[in-house]
């Protein structure tokens, strides 16, 4: 689970801020929405970000995606960029490294991981654990002579000259240790954990435009309990759909296709072979059974997503992803979080999640003012956020319980709306 994350010089965020999902003392739904991890930390699985229209959330949650990409970029040569976005509006952030930094624990070990880049190469990349509390150095990788040099600390995980020899020389300094650590056939359990939580444990950015139909579909096909999952939902929700089925089926390609699907760089090598030989490729049908009530009494139809509503399949989606995160413990973010979603609705999924007991966290942004409201009723106070952009277009970041006062409000949605916590329309 996430307890803090750092950036600075990160697209709009100009100065470092803090983001944490840790707990205050607040009780309220302290059973289902923090998670306690030891006597000292107590960690929240929900947040949600408010913010002006460009005021920063979108970037916050390109911050968090940027790291579990580049742990596994792999360029092409030393010349290929790293794919950080500096600060770009003053004379000098371009030309210096940006920085982050995440504290995360894996069951019961908490990590911290340091990341100093450009976008030509990596200053600072470092991985430290805590046995106690003070943190030990499990890796530390610098820029010597415009070369990577890594690091081990003999506390650590126990590795051999010649595999310290082997990440080195495959360290390129436009890539992540992880991904030279991967070239390398050795055991290193401790740094391992932290590489595997990234890896199955963090989730990609739901934006407003991601298409989440087709993964849905896949994942409906081979699941029986998320398929129950989204019928007892979507029926709950007052859709009358009382079914669902996925198919996968194969559908005959001609050679010129075959040729432009070779050529798909996101294919494997082994579908690329099985294209080849069989030509076809798989689709997945996905039918949604209705059940109505007409003149005719009870009847139930069949029909497939083209049939049905944008709201529908954003649903069908966004439930999805949300049963893969609180079955995964995994972390999710998603932005604008109502998009083809009624505030009701919206509601409802909030309330769903927020009830699981799990390990997961979800991070979202919205424009919904009306979730403020439900502070103190669904959320917790320490779980809202805001965003507000100043004048040379820096970033801030900050949470409602940085606030004095917020206790005695009657109303924090209508504060909200009389700019009490800023992060609004001027």
């Amino acid at each position: 689970m996430i307890q803090e994350f750092k950036i600075k010089n990160v697209l709009s965020f100009k100065n470092e801020v803090t983001f944490s999902f840790e707990a205050t003392s607040d009780k309220f739904a302290e059973d289902s929405q923090v998670v306690k991890i030891n006597d000292n930390t107590r960690l929240l699985r929900f947040a949600v970000l408010y913010g002006y229209n460009a005021s920063g959330k979108s970037n916050l949650l390109y911050a968090f995606d940027f790291l579990p990409r580049f742990w596994t970029y792999k360029p092409g040569s030393m010349d290929e960029h790293t794919g950080v976005v500096p600060f770009k509006l003053d004379q000098t952030s371009h030309n210096e490294p940006s920085h982050f930094e995440l504290v995360y624990f894996v069951g019961d070990t908490k990590y911290w991981y340091q990341l100093d880049l450009d976008r030509e190469q990596v200053y600072l990349e470092k991985l430290s654990y805590y046995k106690s509390t003070q943190p030990t150095m499990l890796f530390e990788r610098t820029l010597v002579d415009g070369h990577s040099v890594v690091n081990f600390n003999p506390n650590g995980d126990k590795i051999s000259a010649a595999a310290k020899e082997m990440i080195n020389v495959n360290c390129l300094k436009n890539l992540s240790f992880f991904v030279a650590r991967n070239q390398v056939n050795v055991s290193l359990p401790l740094i391992d954990a932290a590489k595997n939580w990234m890896k199955k444990q963090t989730m990609p950015v739901v934006f407003p435009s991601t298409s989440l139909t087709d993964y849905a579909q896949r994942r409906v096909s081979n699941s029986e309990g998320l398929t129950k999952h989204l019928v007892d939902f979507l029926h709950e929700a007052d859709f009358n759909i009382t079914n669902i089925s996925s198919d996968v089926v194969k559908k005959n390609i001609s050679d010129e296709e075959v040729k432009f699907r070779l050529e798909d760089e996101n294919l494997s090598n082994e579908e690329k072979e099985r294209i080849k030989k069989e030509k076809n490729i798989t689709l997945v049908r996905t039918l949604f059974e209705h059940t109505v009530e007409n003149k005719d009494g009870e009847r139930t139809y069949s029909m497939n997503k083209g049939d049905e509503s944008t709201g529908t399949l954003r649903t069908f989606g966004i439930e999805t992803v949300l049963y893969e995160a609180l079955e995964d413990n995994a972390f999710l973010p998603i932005d604008e979080a109502e998009t083809s979603l009624h505030p009701k609705l919206l509601e409802k999924i909030l309330f769903e999640y927020l009830k699981a007991h799990s390990k997961s966290q979800l991070l979202i942004t919205t424009h919904n003012d009306g979730l403020l409201d439900l502070v103190n009723d669904l959320i917790r106070k320490d779980s809202v956020w805001f965003t507000e952009k100043d004048k040379a277009g820096v970033t801030d970041l900050y949470k409602l319980t940085d606030f004095r006062g917020i206790n005695r409000l009657s109303s924090i949605r209508e504060a909200y709306r009389n700019k009490r916590f800023g992060a609004t329309m001027k």
